[in-house]
């Protein structure tokens, strides 16, 4: 993008230089600061080349703004002028090279070459496949722990699990069943005689090398840190069972006391004949845990010692509040449909007390009275319903009408959620334009000063503010301006400087700059086929 406020120089720069040859595109120009400001948004030129002097905003300060925005940009400063100062303010700003007038063709097409070999550079390094690969195996071993967390918290992708599984090496596919422990260090006192008392940081790696030591001889397993501490997934296979692996963290809790003078719980959830049902067993570890001030701490704690066995749990986990919450804020009725109805078909499947389905289906009903709580809702127009809660409870836990009950309710959820969303909206950009009408003869009013006082992200509110209105926030404020500017020119006999800062511009001449470009026309010569202003 080209920058000056001679339009000769500037068509005369894009007419001598073979830009495709040199590996570039003009994408646009601009006679001054200002309206190049304005262009970068929507044109995002890799490279800017702009004079130095040029009205209303110079290029030395088209470039500081250029790198508060767009710190990457590369930028060449044309000068008509030998003078340090200019020259040392440009090095300042991390101009990329400082030419002197007049601009000599081969001279720019060598910048321009070097510029082009930097940038392609860049995009290559990058793109390097070995150095990406390199910085992927460097990052390995943090992907493994992420990907395994995810695994037990159950917000993996389902179809991710065997590929990442063989990605990452860990070998536990294939297994008749597998379980989860989750190991507790115990707090250590700071005592000179305890080996590593004095070095806190430490206990953990120790704790894990032991671990992974003594479970290596007899389990393939992975092993990371999870929230809840040192986590295990251990396959159990042909040649070894789940009763020898609870024996055996038994016996790693033996060895942590005896060789590292500290006492360590493990929680040993039930097992699963399915990898993806993971994080149940991880829970029911994390569970067992908790009975250690009830058995005693330094052993292994057994999910079925310490709850009965229930082998139809019939359960609305965390993921699946997360997921219905979210498909009732953001997805479509489809989306909504179907997650009522798998959480209904649930119910299907288990073979549990009548009391175990009531305290399912309640579960799901509060998690959508908690949403009508938290967005205000009313709960007799989303249930489209005058009864009494307890009615309405009452009706909804009916197993075989479940699912017809939730789903219509749900929608309607949606429906009010959207139009709340739609009408928060319009109300924040009917409050920006009023705040822009009240101070646009603030000569500093900036999208940033407006996104202050409306709590919101400069960068959210430019999106959202031009797909409501049709226009930027920069064309709304001149237009806004302009069309007071034609009041006071109207209406008064002003001088045109006096206009110019009544509607917000310091600068005079920039000010008649940008009428005229909106009207064709100088605010005096406006005035003159106007009939002048007031007598």
């Amino acid at each position: 993008m080209l920058v000056d406020d001679e339009e000769e120089v500037r068509k005369g720069i894009i007419r001598k230089m073979d830009w495709e040859r040199l590996g570039f595109v003009v994408v646009g120009d601009a006679e001054n600061g200002e309206d190049a400001l304005e262009k970068l948004e929507q044109l995002e030129p890799d490279v800017v080349i702009t004079d130095i002097r040029m009205p209303y905003m110079d290029g030395l300060a088209l470039t500081a703004r250029i790198r508060e925005k767009y710190p990457s940009m590369k930028v060449i400063i044309f000068s008509g002028y030998d003078d340090f100062e200019y020259a040392k303010q440009a090095i300042k700003l991390k101009v990329t090279e400082y030419i002197l007038k007049p601009v000599n063709g081969e001279e720019l097409a060598v910048i321009l070459k070097r510029i082009r070999d930097s940038l392609d550079e860049e995009i290559e390094q990058r793109r390097d496949i070995d150095a990406l690969r390199e910085s992927y195996l460097g990052s390995l071993p943090i992907l493994r722990e992420l990907f395994l967390n995810n695994l037990v918290s159950r917000t993996t992708d389902v179809t991710a699990v065997v590929p990442k599984l063989r990605d990452y090496g860990i070998d536990i596919l294939d297994a008749r069943k597998w379980l989860a422990a989750v190991i507790h260090v115990e707090r250590v006192e700071c005592v000179e005689t305890q080996a590593l008392s004095m070095h806190q940081e430490l206990i953990p790696i120790s704790v894990r090398g032991l671990v992974e030591d003594i479970l290596r001889t007899y389990c393939r397993f992975a092993i990371f840190t999870s929230m809840e501490g040192i986590t295990v997934i251990a396959a159990i296979d042909e040649n070894n069972t789940q009763t020898g692996l609870i024996n055996l963290f038994g016996d790693i809790c033996k060895e942590s006391r005896r060789l590292l003078e500290i006492d360590i719980t493990v929680g040993v959830g039930r097992s699963c004949g399915d990898l993806q049902d993971i994080g149940i067993s991880y829970q029911e570890a994390v569970d067992a845990i908790g009975y250690r001030a009830i058995v005693g701490e330094g052993k292994p704690i057994y999910i079925n010692d310490v709850e009965p066995v229930n082998r139809g749990k019939l359960q609305f986990f965390a993921k699946d509040e997360e997921e219905l919450t979210t498909a009732i804020k953001f997805g479509s009725r489809e989306t909504i449909e179907k997650k009522v109805k798998n959480l209904s078909a649930k119910m299907e499947d288990a073979k549990v007390h009548a009391r175990q389905y009531q305290l399912y289906m309640l579960s799901i009903a509060n998690c959508l009275f908690r949403l009508m709580q938290q967005y205000d809702l009313d709960a007799d127009v989303m249930f489209d319903s005058k009864e009494h809660y307890e009615v309405i409870m009452e009706g909804i836990c009916n197993k075989e009408e479940f699912a017809g009950r939730i789903i219509p309710v749900s929608c309607r959820m949606n429906e009010a959620m959207n139009q709340e969303r739609d009408n928060t909206m319009r109300k924040v950009i009917s409050e920006a334009k009023e705040y822009i009408r009240e101070h646009y003869a603030d000569s500093e009013l900036s999208v940033e000063t407006l996104c202050r006082h409306l709590h919101m992200s400069p960068a959210y509110f430019s999106t959202v503010f031009k797909k409501e209105t049709g226009q930027s926030y920069v064309n709304y404020l001149t237009e806004v301006r302009l069309k007071k500017a034609v009041e006071l020119l109207n209406e008064t006999d002003d001088k045109t400087y006096v206009i110019a800062q009544k509607v917000g511009y310091q600068e005079q001449n920039y000010f008649s700059y940008v009428f005229k470009k909106r009207y064709g026309v100088s605010p005096t010569r406006y005035r003159g086929t106007q009939g002048g202003g007031n007598k």
